[in-house]
């Protein structure tokens, strides 16, 4: 059957694909103890399913306006009016399928062909084929561990090209952890409107940022910077929501019709149901995204002591998110080459699932997600360990 040749742009997702193979194991009754997963393994907050379960009883059941409707659309405003004191227009705000949606309306609406993006490298693996789909180039601009894998504006100034337009930034980072200061996001921003490059600002984890480090916010430059700066979130990572696909994006209104203009004629309204659910979480307690914060904070401790008895194996110590990314590229011989090599023994014979850090653009780290439990975690690190330690030098 011939496809179009517009699929020879895209990849299947790595982290996707290392998770069904560790679910075929699984139901091979093999033991695997799994760390690639993208996704909080807490459950939903109670209030927010509540309110899902009223808005069923209550037949909130029929289509809605394509940016969702005006109540969780003030909802978002007050969002960032609550947490960065920051006003933001119900018109600059519209709710997707997941902050994926966002991302892949916003690159469609915003990029033509020829032009090139910055994504800072290790990036999360679907900006680069997103990118593509929109007509434009991705352009990697390494970071390293040693630097926390921060780019910095010589980094960012040794990328750009006359057909510059635009820089994608994840803070806090999948797959690193990665987390910009308020400050360095300003410097970043001043940079970018200097040369008029338009930031995409993907903030999915803003708040899992663990001390000493603060949630920070491109949202207090678009208010400075309308017609510079975009902001994509969602509800999946701090809210427990992964299956709900509830994302907005921040954008200036013209952006946000246009955004509106490629929903309607895709995907039109998100789920009614989930509108509702997402209006209690955004304007509800937030206690509970402070217990999983924190539950995440000692997972990560955790990780970290025991990495460290790795000899040959570096790690930066992420400040937000749920991943960690070490350098395990000692550790690789002729057999195992490199990082998907090195994820594919991992499973097959330790039974550890990870994710190879080639597919996030640097090859010389493995992505493990803590988000599971103390005791998983242990086993699994411990596994992980004792398999490297065996590999010849």
């Amino acid at each position: 059957m011939r496809t179009a040749l517009r699929m020879r742009l895209v990849a299947p997702s790595a982290t996707l694909g290392m998770a069904a193979k560790a679910a075929d194991l699984r139901r091979q009754g093999k033991a695997v103890l799994d760390l690639s997963a993208g996704e909080p393994d807490f459950n939903t907050p109670q209030h927010i399913k509540d309110a899902a379960k009223k808005a069923i009883d209550d037949n909130f059941t029929r289509y809605t306006p394509v940016p969702g409707i005006p109540t969780l659309r003030e909802a978002i405003t007050a969002y960032y009016k609550k947490l960065y004191g920051v006003p933001i227009p119900k018109e600059a705000v519209i709710a997707t399928n997941g902050g994926k949606q966002a991302l892949a309306n916003l690159f469609l609406a915003v990029l033509n062909p020829g032009d090139e993006v910055l994504v800072p490298a290790p990036y999360w693996v679907s900006y680069p084929d997103m990118i593509r789909l929109a007509g434009a180039d991705p352009v990697a601009v390494p970071s390293t561990p040693e630097s926390g894998f921060l780019v910095t504006i010589d980094d960012l100034d040794r990328a750009v090209t006359p057909s510059t337009r635009a820089l994608v930034l994840n803070s806090p980072s999948n797959p690193t952890g990665a987390h910009y200061t308020a400050e360095q996001l300003d410097a970043i921003m001043a940079w970018a409107v200097s040369r008029n490059i338009y930031v995409i600002s993907d903030e999915i984890y803003d708040r899992l940022v663990y001390d000493p480090a603060k949630p920070a916010s491109m949202a207090g430059c678009f208010a400075l910077y309308p017609d510079n700066v975009a902001v994509v979130g969602g509800l999946a990572k701090s809210f427990a929501m992964t299956g709900w696909r509830m994302g907005y994006c921040v954008a200036h209104p013209d952006v946000i019709r246009a955004m509106s203009t490629l929903q309607s004629q895709s995907t039109s309204n998100i789920c009614s149901i989930v509108q509702k659910a997402a209006i209690a979480a955004l304007t509800g307690p937030l206690e509970c995204v402070e217990e999983m914060r924190q539950a995440f904070a000692r997972r990560r401790d955790l990780c970290l002591s025991i990495i460290k008895t790795w000899d040959k194996a570096f790690c930066p110590t992420p400040a937000g998110a749920f991943y960690l990314f070490p350098c395990v590229s000692a550790y690789y011989t002729d057999a195992i080459p490199g990082s998907t090599a090195l994820s594919e023994a991992l499973l097959t014979e330790a039974g550890v699932a990870t994710v190879p850090g080639v597919a996030f653009g640097e090859d010389r780290c493995v992505r493990l997600s803590y988000a599971t439990s103390d005791e998983t975690l242990g086993k699994a690190l411990t596994i992980m360990g004792d398999f490297l330690k065996k590999l010849p030098s």
